[in-house]
């Protein structure tokens, strides 16, 4: 790669025809990845260019014990590195202690950081994963009829509010052919009855096979998924659904609300499990309502928290943010 660096004049990096300008610091963006930073170039004192130092996102879940901290910063400090943002928390009920730090080191291999971290965690269980920041999981999104939270996990993902490649949306109905085709994503209508559930789960299994998905994002998929394909995508499926479970279940839930008076609407992203609608929480909102908004008034308004309450769940996903303890989890904002 040919790489030139004028701190005089433009603070201008090159690399491979990408150009990015930061004062004072050199960045490179991802050539696949538009607006991602791969690595970084820091000033010498002789105005020379360093070594270019890549970033990494490492999370770390175990029982908690004295030195973790310390020596997770070892691993760290082993192969030359900075962390440059950190946060932990240990969850007092099960003494589970949870970290999400991000580092920068010259090493370009997030194993070889891995591997050092885990040295000197020494032996026990421990879910220690480490990634580049640039490296995008896949999501594939499954929908019905109701496209408003695809339509805003969509958006975000277009402008670069959500750092993850959507390779394929997947739906029982044809009615958001459309969307997908706008955003330039393949469609795959995989229509279902009670008779073909079993056949139509399996080409779900295969897709997420096929294209090597992190994530599956229920985006109002109205189907109750089998406990088979449940445990299948346990701990990497996210649903929606309206805050009124379990007091107003089955079609129109909000007008079943504003019959009964209520006085908000919400929403909960969770992860996916075979106990229907019950698996642990990431995210939720509230929107305040009175006797003069209409049922219509309630829909919207409960969309409306659906599509933010989804898209912070998964962006808190694709950034690692989440760690799941049991029955409920650790967000980090």
């Amino acid at each position: 790669m040919r790489l030139t660096f004028d701190w005089l004049h433009a603070h201008t990096v090159r690399a491979e025809g990408v150009i990015s300008v930061r004062t004072g610091r050199g960045f490179v963006e991802s050539p696949q990845n538009p607006g991602r930073c791969t690595g970084f170039w820091n000033r010498c004192s002789d105005d020379r260019m360093a070594i270019m130092r890549t970033t990494h996102v490492l999370s770390l879940t175990c029982a908690d014990r004295p030195g973790i901290v310390h020596a997770v910063t070892a691993g760290v400090l082993d192969l030359g590195g900075n962390i440059i943002e950190n946060a932990q928390f240990t969850d007092p009920d099960t003494s589970t202690f949870c970290m999400r730090t991000v580092v920068e080191t010259e090493t370009a291999s997030s194993d070889d950081l891995r591997d050092a971290v885990a040295a000197r965690l020494g032996g026990g269980p421990a879910n220690l994963r480490v990634r580049p920041v640039d490296q995008r999981p896949k999501v594939m999104i499954l929908v019905s009829k109701f496209d408003h939270c695809l339509v805003d996990l969509l958006y975000r993902w277009r402008n670069g509010g959500l750092a993850v490649d959507i390779p394929v949306i997947v739906s029982n109905h044809p009615d958001c052919a459309e969307v997908a085709e706008r955003y330039g994503i393949p469609f795959r209508h995989l229509p279902v009855t009670p008779d073909t559930k079993a056949s139509q789960e399996a080409q779900i299994k295969a897709l997420v096979a096929e294209h090597d998905i992190d994530l599956v994002v229920l985006a109002r998929y109205m189907q109750i998924l089998s406990d088979d394909l449940c445990s299948h995508l346990r701990g990497r499926a996210i649903n929606i659904h309206h805050s009124f479970l379990p007091g107003f279940k089955g079609a129109k839930p909000y007008h079943q609300a504003h019959e009964r008076g209520v006085k908000i609407v919400g929403a909960t992203a969770h992860f996916v499990t075979a106990d229907l609608d019950e698996g642990p929480i990431i995210e939720q909102d509230i929107a305040r309502v009175t006797h003069a908004h209409t049922a219509d008034e309630l829909v919207a308004l409960g969309q409306d928290t659906e599509r933010l309450v989804l898209s912070r769940a998964v962006r808190a996903w694709a950034e690692d943010r989440i760690h799941l303890i049991g029955r409920k989890t650790i967000v980090f904002n």
